[in-house]
């Protein structure tokens, strides 16, 4: 009897002190998971704070973090003041703890649905800020109602620092349940919608772990009101790790896969680690000495581990060293891969194009939020680049040597960009520079190609107008010459007169079209031939008072104003009179019936400036490029030639076009051209 009540005293003793064991390394484990648990999401409000990036998606995961870290910072403290004061700890550090202990918890389950809602507006699974609306909602209206039961579990004077919940209530354990499976549904539909095999993995992955929390929690939840609030203790210890197991993933993803575009944040994700790292340390340390405080003095332990890093510098050097190499060689290789298409689109010779596509390719590249490519041929002002870094925005000036060609302006996501990414960009606009000039070489060659292909073909309408005009001019002055001799005999019928003046008539027309077509082929008077100068006012006044007429018949006012009595400009005065004959002709044919021209004739900053005016309908902005191209007409009798023929003069003289349409009210059309001054006029 006696032995048998030993061996039941020796099972009951190993029983109790397995389950001490038992709940030490319960302790242990607690202790191990609410420290992650509070580094993990002070971490992340690190990140986001120093990334500083305005959208509410970081805020509401901000805050998301700032109640983890309270629930899981305050029960870590609540647990080291068990164990550090026994018993009976301070009633006040524990009423402290146990409030943001609440705070935190009650905080999380809309913030986690408030989360995923931001999340699906960015991702564009909610299209529609009413549907937004009623997803915030429903995450923010529960915990409205159960706001009376927080004020009440604050008050309470139980705490129960294991198994907080029990104590928020059964309406709160639903509330968080339905949450976290709710979450969970939602990164089901983030995986649907990703772009990318890393993207639907992350998601599907946070599913499960949503899935499984809301599982355990539930199991733990019914445990607990079946069993009493006693027991679940090892579920209690396994939901904390699952919790955490997002946040970890998202560091892994932030890093590789440049998830919520973080990934070019680089130096702040490293800057963030290492100081975690050496606050852990730190605090190794401090253990380390309380733990051997009997056999070394504390600040003896302290000063052995202090130095203990010392060993490690060689490795660590060649660590970094190794990394060092692979980074900046990826960064070369990538800065190459980033400048290879803008060469390609160099090579099309559009500066315009290279611009829009170098902002559209590197913005795209290096995830930045805005590029800005300015091309300033004339230098910039060091105000201006003060005045842009002051706007949060790094500038790169674009030169090689002396030579200014413009800035690159650039906004990151977050509050700066990191350090590989501003060597690339350094490394961009220092080859920007070779890309510009191949486009400008290339962009000159094309328009030499096209000048030199447009005046082949016009040499050889030259020369087939020169040939029909011969041709045909002699042939039509002979018959017109007899039609008029025809029209003054007295004994022409008068039934065949009406037809002979109507032959007449488009005898006179084609005439008209052959000197037009002459013109075009007649190459302009030059300066330093026989009649190099002319005086542009005189020309203006003949041709004026030769086409007045023409406007009369067509219903159309003619006003002239010379504003100067003798302009002597360097062109021929055949050539003048083809600028002014052929502008105004135009101009009366596109006038309204009952309109009005305009023709100025005034100096100009040493210049011989003549505009012609009208306010017909105006050029539609589609035929702004073709209306001086030879033989292109909109008029249903034109030859497309006249001002195909001012274009050539002004520029055989040197001179320039503007053409302006429409004016004012959506009508009208100016067209002004500026003719070099005579050598003698100037002096």
């Amino acid at each position: 009897m006696f032995t048998l009540h030993l061996a039941i005293a020796l099972l009951s003793e190993t029983a109790l002190d397995s389950r001490q064991r038992l709940m030490g390394w319960l302790i242990y484990l607690r202790l191990i998971v609410l420290t992650a648990g509070t580094l993990l999401p002070f971490f992340w409000m690190v990140v986001i704070l120093g990334h500083r990036r305005q959208r509410n998606f970081e805020r509401v995961f901000f805050f998301l973090c700032v109640a983890l870290t309270a629930f899981c910072g305050s029960s870590l403290l609540a647990l080291n003041a068990e164990l550090f004061y026994g018993s009976s700890p301070p009633r006040s550090l524990m009423r402290f703890a146990w409030t943001f202990v609440c705070l935190g918890l009650y905080f999380v389950p809309p913030l986690v649905v408030h989360l995923h809602a931001e999340y699906a507006s960015l991702r564009g699974l909610l299209e529609t800020r009413q549907s937004k609306n009623v997803w915030l909602a429903c995450a923010w209206l529960p915990a409205v109602a159960l706001a009376y039961s927080l004020g009440s579990t604050l008050r309470q004077t139980a705490f129960d620092f294991e198994r907080p919940t029990h104590l928020l209530g059964l309406p709160y354990q639903i509330w968080l349940a339905l949450s976290l499976l709710v979450s969970g549904f939602w990164q089901m539909k983030f995986k649907s919608a990703a772009t990318n095999n890393e993207e639907k993995t992350f998601h599907r992955t946070l599913a499960a772990m949503l899935f499984l929390l809301s599982g355990l929690f539930a199991a733990m939840v019914i445990r607990q009101r079946v069993f009493g609030p006693g027991a679940g203790n090892l579920l209690s210890a396994g939901l904390m790790i699952v919790s955490l197991v997002p946040l970890v993933l998202l560091i892994e993803n932030v890093e590789r896969f440049n998830f919520l575009q973080i990934g070019r944040q680089r130096n702040l994700i490293y800057a963030v680690f290492t100081v975690f790292v050496a606050l852990l340390y730190l605090s190794l340390v401090r253990r380390a000495g309380q733990w051997l405080e009997a056999y070394l003095p504390p600040e003896a332990t302290a000063a052995l581990l202090l130095f203990l890093p010392v060993v490690f510098f060689e490795p660590l050097q060649r660590l970094i060293r190794g990394l060092l190499r692979q980074t900046a060689q990826s960064e070369v290789d990538r800065a190459h891969k980033l400048m290879g298409p803008i060469n390609e689109v160099a090579r099309l010779g559009d500066i315009e194009n290279l611009r829009e596509f170098a902002q559209r390719w590197i913005g795209e590249q290096l995830q930045l939020a805005e590029v800005h490519l300015s091309l300033e041929q004339n230098g910039i002002a060091p105000a201006l680049l003060k005045q842009r870094r002051m706007a949060s925005e790094e500038v790169f000036e674009i030169r090689r040597g002396s030579q200014h060609f413009g800035v690159l302006a650039i906004r990151a996501h977050g509050a700066m960009i990191s350090g590989e990414t501003f060597a690339a960009l350094e490394f961009v606009a220092e080859q920007m520079p070779g890309a510009f000039d191949l486009c400008r070489l290339i962009g000159e060659k094309l328009q030499l190609e096209r000048e030199l292909a447009e005046r082949e073909r016009l040499a050889l309408v030259g020369q087939m107008a020169a040939s029909i005009s011969h041709n045909l001019k002699n042939p039509l002055g002979s018959i017109k010459t007899i039609l008029q001799v025809q029209m003054e005999s007295p004994e022409l019928p008068e039934s065949l007169r009406d037809e002979t003046q109507m032959v007449l008539d488009e005898i006179n027309r084609l005439s008209g079209k052959l000197n037009q077509l002459l013109q075009f082929s007649r190459p302009g008077v030059r300066a330093g031939g026989a009649s190099d100068h002319c005086d542009a006012s005189g020309v203006a006044e003949e041709v004026a008072g030769v086409l007045r007429h023409e406007g009369e018949q067509r219903g159309v006012a003619l006003e002239v104003r010379i504003e100067q009595s003798r302009i002597e400009v360097a062109a021929g005065p055949e050539a003048t009179n083809d600028i002014v004959s052929n502008l105004l002709l135009n101009a009366l044919e596109a006038a309204p019936n009952h309109g009005h021209v305009s023709l100025v004739v005034a100096p100009a900053n040493g210049c011989c400036r003549v505009s012609v005016e009208d306010d017909g309908a105006g050029v539609p902005p589609a035929l702004k490029e073709k209306i001086l191209r030879p033989f292109f007409t909109t008029k249903a009798r034109g030859t497309g030639l006249g001002l195909a023929i001012v274009a050539r003069r002004v520029e055989e003289l040197g001179g320039t076009l503007e053409v302006e349409s429409p004016i004012q009210n959506e009508r009208g059309s100016r067209f002004s051209v500026t003719l070099p001054l005579a050598k003698d006029s100037q002096t």
